[in-house]
């Protein structure tokens, strides 16, 4: 496994090592004492898959402490662009965010460590897999930060033939992160 900075401290991409031959391929999608050695907390506590149709945009999601959460997140059918957001106030990358492409072919995994939302665009039907740890799901901790927030400005690369992405109704109406009434925010002096 190899780690890709982001520019973003705690938020890494994993590229794993493939071996392939005629038969196919073969890759460690997570090895606990290969990601701990990389700085990537490897505590599993659910396994977490999705799948959304071309034109989907989900999120942006977190868990507030303490039962904020952990991800690795990775495409295994399709391909997606995944997207992680800085919501530590004090943070130094406050409301920065970061893009990739995963896909089923290019194998990348995003980990996303507490203390940011998630969310993602899928540019063909996919299936995503995420490896969550730290807390499993909790209702009463639910957050979200609005897609289109102005003052994070996502360049979310929007596909033109599937029209408007598909969005829900929770996620269209989640506050802007620099919202006074956000219930949830995290701060960077507790993660």
């Amino acid at each position: 496994m190899k780690i890709i900075e982001t520019g973003i401290p705690g938020l890494l991409v994993v590229e794993p090592k493939v071996f392939s031959d005629e038969r196919g391929y073969f890759f460690e999608a997570h090895s606990a004492p290969k990601l701990k050695a990389l700085g990537i907390e490897p505590g599993v506590l659910q396994i977490n898959q999705s799948f959304s149709k071309a034109g989907v945009l989900r999120g942006l999601h977190f868990q507030a402490p303490p039962s904020d959460q952990t991800k690795l997140v990775r495409c295994v059918i399709g391909r997606l662009y995944d997207v992680a957001v800085d919501i530590r106030r004090g943070s130094p990358t406050f409301g920065k965010w970061f893009g990739i492409e995963l896909s089923a072919e290019n194998r990348l995994m995003l980990s996303v460590p507490s203390g940011f939302a998630h969310g993602f665009y899928s540019l063909t039907d996919c299936e995503l897999m995420y490896l969550v740890g730290k807390s499993g799901y909790a209702k009463d901790a639910e957050g979200g930060v609005r897609f289109d927030d102005p003052a994070v400005n996502i360049k979310w690369p929007l596909v033109a033939k599937l029209g408007a992405p598909l969005v829900n109704e929770r996620d269209r109406t989640f506050p802007l992160l620099t919202s006074d009434n956000s219930p949830f925010v995290y701060e960077a002096a507790s993660l």
